[in-house]
C-alpha cells in the first residue's frame, strides 16, 4: 500500500527518545496483517484530521489508535499506508503546537498510561464514596425531614431552632427524650440509661437531626450517644490528660512555645470519645475572672510562649463578652503572636456562628492571627448549614483547621476518610491532624483503631487526593508524635531509594553532593 502522501525528510528536527521509541513500535511489522475495511477507513479519517487541523488532539488520537492496533497484532503503520516520515512530520507538528513543547511520544507512551493508571486507583473510591460515606449535604433532604420531626416533638419554634440559646435550652440529655427522637430497641435504651448515670450525655437538636433513621451504628449517633462499653471497658483510671503538664491554673503545656487555656468545661454536645472526659464533670462552668487572670499571668510571665489555644470544653460556648475579653487580653501580650480557638460548635450548633461572634473574631484576627481548630470526624457532619458557618469563619479568621479522631465504625476505612477530607476541604476547612484514639481513657477503647490501619488509610491518600487535603497522622503520648511510615527505604551509593506510598513502587532519588553542600563559598560570595 502506498503512503497517504509524500513528505520530505528535510528540516525535520530531532525528536526525543520517547517519540522515536513510539514510532519504532508503530512501524514494527506484525506476523499476520488482519485489518478490516472499517479500521482502514478509521485510520484514514484520523490521519486527515491530524494533518489538516492545527490541534494536538487529532494527532494524539491517531498515534494512540495505531498503537492499539499494532499491539493487537492487526498491522503496523505502514500497513495503513502511513510511513515513518509521515509519523515524524506529525510528531514535529504536535510539538510545535503544544505550548510546552510536549512530545507526542511523551504524551501517548508515558503521560496517558500514567494518568490511566492513576485514574484506576480511585475508581473504587468514586463508585463507593457517596453510598459508604454520604455527606450531610447529600443527606440534606432526609435531615430536613428529621428537623421537622424533632422540632414538632420538642415543641421548638423556628426562632428556637435557629438560635444557639434555643439549641442549648432544648438539648437532649435524657434517655426518655432521646427515645422519642431516635427509634432504638428497649435493651439499647436501658444500656444508655445505665451509662448516663456515670457519664454526661448532651445532643443539640440540630446534631440529633444528622442521625439517619434505621442506620445501625450511625456515625453521628456513635459520637454522641454513649453505649455500654463505656462502663464495661472502665478499668484502672489513668490520670486525666495533661494532669502532669499543668504548670498553672487552667493551663496545659506540653511545648515551650505553645500552651492551652482550658476556658470552660462546657460543650454543646458531649462526645463519646472525649479526650477530656475527666474535665467535663456533672455541671457546666464558666470560670471566674480571677481564674482566667491566673492563667493569663502565667502567659504574661513566660516570654517564650508564642501560641495560645483557648479551648475547654468548647471555646465558642463562652459568652461573647468573655471571649472578647480573653482575646483582648491575649492581644495585649507582646510575645503572644498566634491565637487558636478549639470548637466543635460549627458542626454541633452552627447557629452560634452569628454576626457578633464573627465581628469579635475578625477584630482580634486583624491584630494577631486567629486559627479556628475544629473536629469533624465524618462527612455526614457537613451540611449546607455547617458549610456556611465554616465559609463565614474562613473569611474572618486566618484559617480553619480540622483535627479528626480515627474511630472504629466512623471513619476507619479509606473510602470514609478520603470522603471526609475531601468534603471538609470543600467546606473551607483544612484537614490538619488525624489523631489515633487515645489510650488514656479505657472507657472508649472500643473505638480504638490499630496504628497499622491508620497508617494504611493516611498513606493511601498520597497521590490520590489533593495534597492539602491530606492530614498528618498523630498519636498523643506526652505530646503529638507523627505516625507516618518512613518512605526512605535505603541508600544505594549516592542515591536514596524512596517508596511511593500510593503504589509501593520504589524510585531512585539522587542525594545532594555532600562535598558541594559543605563548601562555605558559594553563589554571591564564591
Amino acid at each position: 500500500m502506498t503512503s497517504i502522501k509524500t513528505v520530505s525528510t528535510e528540516d525535520i528536527p530531532p525528536l526525543d527518545s520517547y517519540t522515536e521509541e513510539l514510532i519504532a513500535e508503530l512501524q514494527k511489522p506484525v506476523a499476520k496483517v488482519s485489518i478490516s475495511a472499517d479500521e482502514k477507513g478509521e485510520i484514514l479519517a484520523l490521519y486527515r484530521r491530524a494533518d489538516n487541523e492545527n490541534l494536538t488532539g487529532p494527532i494524539i488520537s491517531l498515534f494512540g489508535r495505531l498503537l492499539d492496533l499494532q499491539r493487537e497484532g492487526k498491522g503496523c503503520s505502514d500497513d495503513f499506508g502511513i510511513s515513518g516520515d509521515e509519523l515524524r512530520q506529525l510528531a514535529v507538528k504536535h510539538q510545535q503546537i503544544d505550548e510546552h513543547m510536549v512530545s507526542v511520544g511523551g504524551r501517548v507512551a508515558r503521560a496517558l498510561p500514567i494518568a490511566g493508571e492513576a485514574n484506576s486507583r480511585v475508581e473504587e473510591y468514586l463508585a463507593e464514596k457517596d453510598q459508604a460515606a454520604p455527606s450531610g449535604i447529600e443527606k440534606w433532604e432526609q435531615i430536613q425531614e428529621n428537623i421537622s420531626r424533632i422540632k414538632k416533638e420538642l415543641k421548638m419554634s423556628d426562632d428556637d431552632w435557629n438560635s444557639f440559646q434555643g439549641q442549648i435550652r432544648h438539648a437532649i440529655d435524657s434517655v426518655s427524650t432521646l427515645s422519642k427522637l431516635i427509634d432504638l430497641p428497649k435493651d439499647v435504651l436501658e444500656s444508655i440509661a445505665r451509662v448516663t448515670k456515670s457519664y454526661r450525655m448532651r445532643l443539640t437538636p440540630y446534631y440529633t437531626s444528622l442521625i439517619m433513621p434505621g442506620v445501625i451504628n450511625d456515625p453521628v449517633m456513635l459520637q454522641s450517644v454513649p453505649t455500654g462499653e463505656m462502663i464495661e471497658n472502665a478499668g484502672i483510671e489513668i490520670p486525666p490528660v495533661a494532669a502532669d503538664h499543668s504548670p498553672a491554673r487552667l493551663i496545659d503545656q506540653f511545648y515551650p512555645r505553645v500552651l492551652t487555656i482550658k476556658a470552660t468545661n462546657m460543650c454543646a454536645m458531649y462526645c463519646t470519645h472525649c479526650l477530656r472526659l475527666a474535665h467535663i464533670g456533672r455541671k457546666d462552668h464558666v470560670y471566674s475572672r480571677e481564674a482566667y487572670n491566673e492563667a493569663l499571668d502565667y502567659i504574661r510571665n513566660n516570654e517564650q510562649v508564642r501560641d495560645v489555644l483557648v479551648t475547654g470544653g468548647d471555646a465558642f460556648v463562652l459568652p461573647n463578652s468573655m471571649l472578647r475579653w480573653l482575646l483582648e487580653e491575649l492581644d495585649k501580650i507582646d510575645h503572644v503572636k498566634i491565637k487558636r480557638l478549639g470548637t466543635r460548635i460549627p458542626v454541633t450548633a452552627p447557629m452560634r456562628v452569628d454576626t457578633e461572634l464573627l465581628d469579635i473574631l475578625e477584630e482580634s484576627s486583624d491584630k494577631k492571627p486567629i486559627r479556628v481548630v475544629t473536629q469533624i470526624n465524618t462527612a455526614q457532619e457537613i451540611t449546607p448549614v455547617s458549610r456556611d458557618a465554616f465559609r463565614q469563619l474562613s473569611k474572618r479568621t486566618f484559617t480553619v483547621l480540622n483535627q479528626a479522631v480515627l474511630l472504629k465504625g466512623i471513619n476507619d476505612s479509606r473510602v470514609k476518610m478520603w470522603k471526609l477530607c475531601e468534603t471538609i476541604q470543600e467546606a473551607y476547612v483544612r484537614p490538619y491532624y488525624i489523631f489515633n484514639c487515645s489510650y488514656r481513657n479505657p472507657q472508649f477503647s472500643h473505638f480504638r483503631v490499630p496504628l497499622a490501619v491508620g497508617r494504611d488509610i493516611v498513606e493511601s491518600m498520597y497521590g490520590n487526593i489533593s495534597g492539602d487535603a491530606i492530614p498528618r497522622y498523630i498519636a498523643t503520648a506526652g505530646g503529638k508524635i507523627p505516625l507516618h511510615r518512613s518512605n526512605v527505604v535505603r541508600r544505594e551509593g549516592d542515591d536514596y531509594i524512596l517508596r511511593k506510598p500510593w503504589s509501593g513502587e520504589e524510585a531512585e532519588y539522587p542525594d545532594a553532593d555532600p562535598e558541594v553542600y559543605a563548601e562555605d563559598l558559594f553563589a554571591f560570595n564564591k
